[in-house]
């Protein structure tokens, strides 16, 4: 039987967490003599000492809540005794106020990637199949099918065919100001380093989005001599259904040839792009999995990679952080800008913050939104801000950017996908079989009850920092290496192991008509 085992965040919290599978029962006695007077859940949070009615709960040396009646010490603390605090105004926030001295640069370290023509370097080579509205999606499907029986064998060095579907296209305001995002959105993935400069696209013919408005001249790099790649289905040469899929199939036979004629080269590890995200979150998600993420962006950064952080509402109560870690005061605006303008979307929908944490994160010991923001925040490190994105653009610049996404799984990769993520890490608490076809996504799980159950889900064990048997840098470094194989295609994740791939989802503020 393990000792009762409770993690206190920073020395101020008058809360820790219970550690132990199972939680704790009433009466049990802690080492620092605490004596539980509730049965209190695994990674949900004690009360260190008595807290009055209207006192500061603190975790993370943050108040998370106020308590909404006398907390006696011993008690367990849930969302259903704490008032959450407001949001953090967005006026007089600190800008460019932290000045580390600089990071020391981490030189050496390659991996075996796939050089475009624009400079990128993808982890994968993918033929991609882009679509300019949802009414194509089932033939697309049906001819991606065939690619992979028929043609794809004869391509060994093309590592799959994915059809870029969405529900977009058609049925929207496509003049209204923020169709922009779904747009550029689309456009970007179309261009992931990952898709080999190849692009090809699959059109109705009447839809809104057309393929010169999707991909105006000038807004790819095509082959010399090449226009645009446009399947049209409603074209007259096509008669019947397998009229079309023979089409598609025959314009994907050239982009085949030049991808498989592609090799892997030895490439610097600043040629990684990694969107970091976390789903189905818990109270270990800011002890273990996301402190150890943090380590490994810091490696990558001092690698001169580039990381991507996001989650607008996920990390919105930590904002005074984020701001005063940007890199000029022109840095720190542009995430006030961006958290504004999703203050009023989520005003426009009569919503508001609060309504971010799910049932599964309260199940895990999250008790609001700013506990979980304290907790998703740390997966950026500590290494300075140096750009930020609105939703659906493209990172121009290396280091640790802020790509502006809602906090959804899949509009978030959505999102970094369009912002150019090569690789992907994704954390879990509650467990997710969350996965994209378009990029590697490795899965670090933040307990060890959840990494031995889903053993074939999970690619690393954060969970050993709770267990005391591993450190944070420890973890930190097993991940930096771990993406360093994958990206080299030396390892696959299970996602890919599995072929778990979600659908992607364009973000879409605007109307639908």
């Amino acid at each position: 039987m393990r000792a009762p085992l409770t993690i206190r965040m920073h020395a101020a919290d008058n809360v820790a967490i219970v550690a132990n599978d199972g939680g704790l029962p009433a009466g049990t006695v802690l080492a620092s003599g605490l004596t539980l007077v509730d049965r209190v859940p695994q990674g949900h949070k004690v009360a260190l000492c008595a807290i009055a009615k209207d006192e500061a709960v603190r975790r993370y040396n943050v108040p998370i809540g106020h308590a909404l009646k006398d907390i006696p010490a011993g008690a367990w603390v849930h969302e259903r005794l704490l008032h959450m605090p407001g949001a953090r105004s967005l006026d007089n926030l600190p800008q460019a106020t932290v000045k580390p001295p600089p990071m020391e640069q981490l030189a050496g370290y390659t991996f075996e990637g796939y050089r475009n023509a624009d400079g990128s370097v993808g982890t994968r080579n993918i033929l991609a199949i882009t679509t300019t509205v949802q009414c194509v999606a089932g033939v697309v499907d049906f001819a991606v099918k065939r690619i992979k029986a028929e043609l794809l064998p004869r391509f060994p060095n093309v590592d799959d065919v994915v059809g870029l579907e969405h529900a977009y296209g058609c049925g929207v305001a496509i003049d209204a100001p923020d169709a922009i995002i779904p747009i550029r959105t689309l456009r970007n993935i179309s261009r992931n380093p990952n898709f080999g400069g190849e692009v090809m696209v699959v059109s109705l013919g009447c839809e809104k989005l057309q393929p010169e408005r999707l991909l105006p001249p000038g807004s790819i790099a095509l082959q010399a001599d090449e226009v645009l790649d446009v399947v049209c289905l409603q074209a007259e040469k096509h008669v019947g259904f397998m009229s079309m899929v023979d089409s598609i199939l025959a314009s994907a036979l050239p982009h085949l040839e030049r991808l498989n004629a592609r090799r892997r080269e030895t490439v610097p590890a600043s040629e990684l792009v990694v969107g970091v995200q976390c789903g189905g979150s818990d109270a270990f998600s800011g002890v273990t999995a996301n402190p150890a993420v943090g380590f490994a962006t810091d490696l990558l950064v001092r690698a001169g990679a580039t990381v991507l952080f996001s989650e607008t509402t996920e990390v919105r109560d930590a904002i005074d952080q984020m701001t005063a870690r940007a890199t000029t005061s022109e840095v720190a605006r542009a995430m006030v800008r961006e958290m504004a303008w999703y203050d009023a979307y989520l005003g426009r929908g009569s919503a508001d913050r609060s309504a971010n944490t799910t049932p599964g994160n309260k199940a895990g010991g999250l008790s609001n939104i700013v506990e979980k923001a304290m907790g998703s925040i740390i997966k950026s490190g500590s290494a300075p801000i140096s750009g930020v994105l609105s939703p659906g653009e493209k990172a121009a610049t290396k280091g640790l950017i802020y790509a502006a996404t809602p906090a959804s799984d899949f509009i978030c990769g959505t999102l970094q996908l369009a912002a150019g993520m090569n690789l992907h890490v994704f954390t879990t608490g509650r467990g997710t079989p969350y996965g994209l076809a378009e990029v590697p996504v490795v899965k670090v799980a933040t307990r060890t009850e959840l990494a031995t159950r889903w053993h074939d889900l999970m690619d690393l064990n954060a969970g050993r920092i709770a267990d005391g048997e591993a450190t944070i840098a420890d973890v930190g470094w097993e991940l930096f290496h771990l993406l360093l194989e994958v990206a080299s295609g030396r390892k696959k994740t299970w996602a890919e192991h599995w072929k778990l791939h979600n659908a992607l989802v364009l973000f879409n503020p605007a109307p639908i008509t």
